[in-house]
């Protein structure tokens, strides 16, 4: 089911009222939470409901086993368990196919043909997120860092959690598990606030970021039909697509979940304000980067075996990373510049430090922070091409076509009709400004010290943009983040 869907306009009402009347019964609500959350994800194919129970049963078994054993060898077996089922999931429905395409493509280096037959596979939506969700359960009681649970209903309730089940954010087990052993009370500013920050979700994805992937789509799926400056406009145009349309899910998650009681952790923050890339991936699908940080970074030796092992390390996640993102070599590339990047300034940091005290450069001064985040903003807006693009033929043209500065645009032709295309250049100012103010105060604390008149005219500013003014059809109605 679809955040932006019809279907989800007459789920939620109906969930939201019925969760409240459950409330204060914690056993009742979980269950109603839990059913509710089956419904959502099983009107995509109820067939991958039995992906999510597995997972659930598996990881529960293990964590409770965990709990009651002492023997290190057997411990390390439980853990295993879980992580052979949970990425055997992953694996066979994300990448056998991309597997088998380039062992067939190694054989072909060597002179020799082989046809090994993809399968027919349907990649489960979400799989990815609540893979690594359910994960971050069995590792962290497998440390020891947290306390099996016993309650096999809050349990899945909290892998379930139909909110953030399908696009994140990846919570910790520490965070959101203890929240379904508490009852909430109905609280009109929480409330609020979670209306509030799903409005602006829908802002972000149905009036900006599907308008411009009406373009992006256009651009991306035709590369022969067009040239360089029209390329240049489809990739700034997807980097605030994607931007808004993943952010804008995660508000809408983190909204409605607020709206419900439960306290998500923050996706995003401002990313394209960044100063560096190492600052990006601070700002940037924060539960995902720091998922790596915590299970993969770190348990490869983080930086505690000298500078080349961590510069190793950080390449290696960043890898990781772009796989993670899809089967694909263009989005190992994506992640390779990244992780490139980010050793380069790894490397680099003390020669840098030493160069800005030498020539007298304070990153912090507004006009630096302008040189240093449109740097960082050309160097993701460059890596979101190979991210995009269908292929790597696909992207290497892009790119070769960008820097050789050649042709005009006539943005008729683009996919959007001329008051849509500057509709879409207004967003993206207007979203960059708020974005700035939003650095120094929320949006919804800004609205919440204006007066009611003021409040009240921009809500219904924001219903009026997404009812009249956003995409319903087109191209782009699923997020993007579904595919991964």
């Amino acid at each position: 089911m679809l955040f932006n869907s019809i279907d989800f306009v007459i789920f939620f009402p109906i969930v939201f009222i019925l969760y409240w009347v459950f409330a204060k019964n914690l056993k009742g609500r979980n269950i109603f939470i839990l059913i509710a959350s089956y419904c959502f994800y099983g009107w995509w194919d109820w067939r991958f409901l039995s992906l999510i129970i597995i997972s659930s049963l598996v990881d529960f078994y293990v964590g409770k086993k965990l709990g009651e054993e002492d023997n290190l060898k057997k411990r390390k077996y439980l853990l295993c368990l879980s992580l052979v089922v949970n990425l055997g999931f992953l694996v066979y429905f994300k990448y056998f196919n991309f597997f088998i395409d380039s062992f067939n493509s190694a054989f072909t280096l060597f002179g020799k043909e082989l046809e090994i037959s993809t399968l027919n596979i349907i990649l489960p939506v979400g799989i990815s997120f609540y893979t690594f969700q359910t994960l971050s359960y069995s590792i962290d009681v497998y440390r020891r860092k947290l306390e099996p649970t016993k309650n096999i209903i809050s349990f899945f309730a909290f892998v379930a959690f139909f909110p953030q089940l399908v696009a994140g954010p990846i919570e910790r087990a520490s965070h959101l598990l203890p929240q379904f052993d508490k009852t909430y009370s109905f609280d009109y500013k929480r409330v609020k606030s979670g209306f509030q920050l799903m409005l602006w979700g829908f802002i972000k994805k149905m009036v900006i970021a599907d308008r411009l992937a009406l373009l992006v789509n256009e651009v991306f799926n035709n590369t022969q039909d067009y040239s360089g400056t029209d390329f240049a406009i489809a990739t700034v145009f997807f980097t605030f697509q994607i931007y808004c349309d993943f952010s804008g899910y995660s508000d809408i998650a983190i909204g409605l979940s607020r709206a419900m009681g439960f306290d998500l952790m923050r996706n995003f923050d401002s990313p394209y304000f960044s100063k560096s890339i190492t600052e990006f991936w601070r700002r940037w699908h924060i539960s995902l980067s720091t998922w790596f940080r915590d299970y993969v970074y770190i348990p490869l030796g983080g930086s505690r075996k000298g500078n080349y092992r961590t510069y190793l390390n950080l390449f290696l996640v960043f890898l990781i990373s772009g796989l993670w993102h899809g089967a694909a070599i263009t989005f190992v590339i994506w992640g390779a510049i990244h992780g490139l990047i980010i050793v380069l300034e790894k490397a680099t940091i003390k020669i840098r430090v030493k160069i800005y005290r030498t020539l007298g450069i304070d990153k912090d001064i507004f006009s630096n922070r302008i040189i240093f985040g449109s740097i960082t903003f050309l160097i993701v807006s460059f890596a979101w091409v190979f991210f995009r693009a269908n292929n790597l033929a696909d992207a290497t043209l892009v790119i070769n076509n960008i820097l050789s500065f050649r042709g005009g645009t006539d943005v008729t032709k683009l996919g959007l009709s001329t008051f849509n295309f500057y509709f879409a250049v207004a967003s993206i100012v207007a979203l960059i400004s708020i974005e700035f103010i939003n650095k120094h105060t929320s949006i919804i604390s800004f609205f919440n010290k204006q007066n009611i008149a003021f409040r009240w005219s921009g809500y219904l500013a924001a219903i009026f943009l997404v009812l009249f003014y956003g995409i319903y059809g087109g191209d782009s109605p699923e997020f993007l983040y579904f595919k991964f």
